[in-house]
């Protein structure tokens, strides 16, 4: 019998249909909040410790790579929100059909992408 299994499994080549990339995402987004948890702690906390420490968090919060951390965790907390809230439609029952599913996972992705980009707009 010839084993017809890869002997290599180059992960690069696989395409993830849609549903699999938001349910990756969804992962991600999870761990990246998480992972965020302890370094906002420490920064609340310098914040709290006076003026200059306030002036530290500030500073460190308006400069490019504050700016950018801030971007990415707040697209994280809505991806992972609306992502959250279709995994709740699909326990319910509701899109389990293939052309839904696709259709509310690219909803997610742009929607949470939209929602970002608003919100860092607004917040400017």
């Amino acid at each position: 019998m010839v084993d017809s299994r890869p002997v290599f499994l180059e992960l690069w080549r696989i395409r993830l249909p849609i549903p699999g990339v938001v349910s990756i995402l969804h992962r991600v987004s999870g761990v990246l909040m998480v992972l965020a948890i302890p370094v906002f702690a420490a920064l609340f906390a310098q914040a709290l410790s006076g003026t200059t420490g306030f002036a530290a968090v500030q500073a460190l919060a308006a400069s490019p790579l504050g700016q950018l951390g801030l971007l990415l965790l707040g697209w994280s907390l809505l991806h992972h929100l609306l992502a959250g809230v279709r995994y709740l439609a699909l326990d319910l029952g509701w899109g389990l059909d293939r052309p839904t599913a696709r259709k509310t996972a690219w909803t997610t992705v742009y929607g949470a992408l939209a929602l970002t980009l608003i919100g860092a707009v607004v917040l400017r």
